[in-house]
């Protein structure tokens, strides 16, 4: 009897273990399709990030599902955010890539952008930005000087973007001559214009974009007349920051609110509802991937930078962007032309 009852209780000890062994995420993932939804369109530096990313990414996750990449760009990346909040599903079967510029988009009351961002579950971003406006330097368009002194002319995808809220902010704070032309599909649309002389250039935080999918064109190609940043990137240290010529303190702290996406360059969301569980497992395969050797060969192999930056911070960038006060906010806005964009 003795016996009996011992060989009762090894086997529910084992049971025990059995069920505590088991991984609730990992059957949730094992054999299923996640979906990444990116708000560029292919062919860009979201998708060469994305494409590098998945992999490695899947391989850290329980269950490691079969990431499928899927473009959908439109409004500058507004249709991406809007499908991530209120469309997609929130069981952890979808998550995002979004602009960087993005999450902005409703502080600054653009037109359509009915979204809230920190409701958003942050994952993480696979890199910083450093912001730069380059020129075909066949264009001659290849000083900071030669943006006050001829018409530079940029493309753009829509009210919101990078693409346009950069040099319109410039214009606004410094008087230079920039001259956007919308409606481009793509931020490597508007690259294939630059090659085709219909553009001269391009701004935003395109040192990643550029190195992954030309990287001929550093500095062949290409000019940097001037970094929008807050400091100079030492692989451009004969072109100036913009915070050199900030003229005030309001000035610096309009450029500080505008230029804090580039600290998010890459950022990863869930849908809001999607369970905590689910973040918190996708948060710690993010931190595995982005240290992973494999990924980082990888990355070097395609020419794309990383730097990690974690959903808290991502999530505390944001906050303090939001808590700006109201002055400054407007002076940002107005500075990067979205009053015409706004909501009335």
């Amino acid at each position: 009897m003795r016996g009996t009852r011992a060989i009762f209780a090894s086997a529910l000890a084992l049971l025990g273990a059995s069920a505590a062994a088991a991984d609730p995420i990992e059957d949730f993932y094992k054999g299923r399709q996640l979906n990444w939804i990116l708000s560029a369109g292919a062919g860009g530096g979201y998708s060469s990030y994305a494409h590098v990313f998945a992999p490695w990414f899947s391989a850290h996750i329980p269950g490691k599902p079969n990431i499928v990449v899927q473009n959908m760009p439109g409004a500058g990346g507004i249709r991406a955010m809007i499908y991530l909040q209120n469309l997609a599903p929130k069981d952890g079967s979808t998550i995002g890539l979004v602009h960087s510029s993005v999450p902005y988009a409703p502080l600054y009351g653009i037109r359509g952008a009915n979204f809230d961002p920190r409701r958003m579950n942050w994952i993480g971003s696979i890199n910083a930005a450093t912001g730069i406006c380059v020129s075909w330097t066949a264009s001659g368009i290849t000083k900071w000087q030669d943006l006050y002194d001829k018409e530079y002319i940029v493309g753009g995808t829509g009210a919101g973007s990078q693409m346009e809220t950069m040099p319109a902010m410039i214009n606004k704070l410094f008087g230079t001559k920039i001259k956007i032309v919308s409606g481009y599909k793509g931020g490597n649309d508007v690259y294939l214009a630059m090659e085709r002389g219909e553009v001269h250039g391009r701004c935003g935080g395109l040192k990643s974009s550029i190195k992954s999918t030309r990287p001929d064109w550093f500095p062949q190609k290409v000019s940097v007349p001037i970094q929008i940043a807050l400091e100079r990137d030492p692989d451009f240290r004969d072109s100036p920051a913009l915070i050199e010529f900030a003229k005030d303190e309001k000035t610096t702290r309009v450029l500080q609110l505008v230029l804090s996406p580039m600290e998010m360059d890459r950022p990863i969301l869930a849908p809001p509802g999607t369970p905590p569980a689910i973040v918190a497992a996708l948060r710690k395969a993010f931190h595995e991937a982005m240290a992973d050797p494999g990924l980082i060969a990888d990355a070097a192999k395609a020419h794309v930078d990383l730097e990690e930056v974690d959903g808290d911070k991502l999530a505390k960038i944001l906050a303090r962007a939001y808590a700006m006060p109201a002055d400054i906010i407007k002076a940002a806005n107005e500075a990067m032309n979205l009053t015409g964009a706004a909501n009335e």
